[in-house]
């Protein structure tokens, strides 16, 4: 699946793939990166709507554009969490640094 992603008045959406894990990690970090850089993408919203399934890869990704858009200024957020991802972000304490919406 190709990654989605959206641009609008400093904000940047990403579409989060059905899996996150090592394979689809190295392609979205890239993107997401040179698209943050490109654009000086000021807030950064993650959309869960269509993921079922997110390993330590995909964890890594999220706390790295997290890092990176602190050091600038910039926000964080995610959304549309199913109860497996919401539980995954509980576990890893990605709900303390991340603002979640709730659906």
């Amino acid at each position: 699946m190709e990654n989605q992603y959206e641009l609008k008045d400093g904000f940047l959406r990403v579409r989060i793939p059905k899996e996150l894990d090592h394979h689809s990690a190295i392609g979205l970090r890239a993107e997401t990166d040179m698209l943050i850089r490109t654009y000086h993408v000021r807030h950064l919203i993650f959309d869960f709507s269509g993921t079922e399934f997110m390993d330590s890869s995909g964890i890594g990704v999220i706390i790295g554009r997290c890092k990176n858009m602190n050091y600038s200024g910039g926000s964080v957020e995610a959304e549309h969490l199913n109860a497996r991802i919401e539980k995954i972000f509980l576990v890893s304490g990605l709900n303390k640094i991340i603002k979640v919406h709730k659906n």
